[in-house]
Parts: C-alpha cells; sequence; structure tokens
C-alpha cells in the first residue's frame, strides 16, 4: 500500500503478538517485553474500531513516566493503537498495564 505510514522497533509490555491469528495473546513465563512486527498506520475518516479492541497506549519509554503537559497528558505518551484482542475482553488487557514502547530502559 502506498497509504499511511508503516512503524517498526515497537515493543509489547505485558502481552505477546501471535503473527498467525493477528490477535493479542498472553506473555509467555519470564519474558516481559515482546517485539511487535511492523504496524502499517492507515488514516481513515469516520473510523469506527471493532468490539474486541484493545485501545493500546503507546509511550517512549518503559518507565510511563512523564511531566504533565499543558493539556494534561504525560510527556511520555504518544497516542493509543487499537490492537485485535479475541482471546480476551480488552478490560484483561487495561489490568493487566498492557502497552506498546518505543524503548526499553533495561
Amino acid at each position: 500500500m502506498q497509504d499511511g505510514v508503516y512503524i517498526d522497533g515497537l515493543f509489547l509490555d505485558g502481552a505477546r503478538w501471535d503473527i498467525n491469528s493477528d490477535n493479542m495473546i498472553d506473555q509467555v513465563l519470564g519474558k516481559l517485553y515482546f517485539p511487535m512486527p511492523v504496524i502499517h498506520f492507515l488514516p481513515s475518516e469516520n473510523y469506527v474500531p471493532k468490539q474486541q479492541v484493545y485501545k493500546c497506549p503507546c509511550y517512549k519509554t518503559s518507565n510511563r513516566a512523564g511531566v504533565l503537559s499543558t493539556t494534561g497528558q504525560s510527556t511520555n505518551f504518544i497516542l493509543t493503537v487499537d490492537l485485535n484482542s479475541k482471546s480476551f475482553a480488552p478490560d484483561f488487557w487495561t489490568l493487566r498495564g498492557t502497552a506498546l514502547l518505543c524503548q526499553l530502559d533495561d
């Protein structure tokens, strides 16, 4: 596709991505971060998310802390990304603190 933007190099914290089912699944015991495949961001008008989608926050660093800006959002927060969640309800991932990270601080 020629439209949109391709993003590579993100990590999933609190879950892992199953490429075969295009879906978030449970973590492997002992592995904290899972590299995400390339994500294609394609803007569209009047976007309506699917029902089983987790609005995954994306942060610059794994620290997830930042200074509150004048808009009231953390300076470490970038955006939310809709990720398929067929195996578990989206609330499951919220309680687990699942997020996308641009950089690992380990």
